[in-house]
């Protein structure tokens, strides 16, 4: 099944989406933690932390981070949970890159590595990870069912896939204050920054466009995972979704 969000793309090219996603954070790799921060007023800190808390329930040795970024969700797993491993992956060079000096500034290269690697495609054996994390990478996917039983196959029996997510408020007045801050004040403040306007015009499509709530714990049903619930933040801006790999 193909999603309405698997067709919006950064660049609208007749590149692939996986192509397209990668240029556009290669290319805004070197502002990205300072934009990231200044678009969400700092409030995406809080949400990172409350969600790695639920991991604490959940067998959390090694944990795979998908959609890595530049690290910081793996670097806060790292403070919050104290695995004995975190495998960071993603299919920018250049974000893993920033990512890498993080790590490496802060003493943590001997837990958090990092490797490319396309999520609907790991290399990684059956069973291999205790847990696996997404933060706000699930957007950019370019086949989700297939990256969702990638998870599935890769995650130990019992284990717990947790992510979050940009939504759209459904409830006013913050449905209409979400648009308006989208439509108008993201591109005037990632503009500041000398940054590619275009990835932040693909942010509220793709948000726009993803599938959410009742529909996206549907899906993770479909690809085999059980136990599914989700947390919504400062009014339904961010979601958390939780589901666990079966053990039979």
């Amino acid at each position: 099944m193909t999603y309405k969000v698997e067709k919006v793309n950064p660049y609208n090219s007749n590149q692939p989406k996986k192509e397209q996603v990668t240029r556009m954070f290669d290319s805004i790799a070197p502002n990205y933690d300072r934009l990231n921060g200044t678009l969400s007023l700092g409030i995406d800190d809080y949400w990172r932390r409350d969600a790695l808390k639920e991991l604490r329930k959940y067998p959390h040795r090694h944990i795979l981070d998908i959609a890595t970024g530049t690290g910081d969700f793996a670097i806060l797993a790292q403070k919050i949970l104290l695995p004995q491993k975190i495998t960071a992956v993603d299919i920018s060079e250049g974000m893993m890159q920033v990512g890498k000096e993080k790590v490496k500034a802060k003493g943590l290269g001997q837990t958090i590595s990092f490797e490319v690697q396309d999520c609907a495609n790991l290399s990684f054996s059956d069973n291999s990870f205790d847990a696996a994390t997404i933060a706000f990478g699930v957007r950019n996917f370019e086949d989700i069912d297939k990256s969702f039983r990638e998870v599935f196959r890769v995650l130990k029996p019992g284990g717990l896939f947790l992510f979050i997510e940009l939504t759209t408020p459904q409830d006013t007045p913050m449905k209409q204050l979400y648009a308006t801050y989208t439509k108008y004040v993201m591109p005037v403040l990632s503009g500041m920054f000398a940054t590619e306007q275009r990835a932040y015009h693909y942010l509220p499509e793709s948000i726009a466009a993803f599938p959410q709530g009742r529909e996206m714990m549907l899906i993770l049903k479909k690809n085999g995972f059980t136990n599914i619930r989700l947390r919504r933040y400062t009014l339904g801006i961010t979601t958390l979704y939780m589901a666990e790999k079966p053990f039979n």
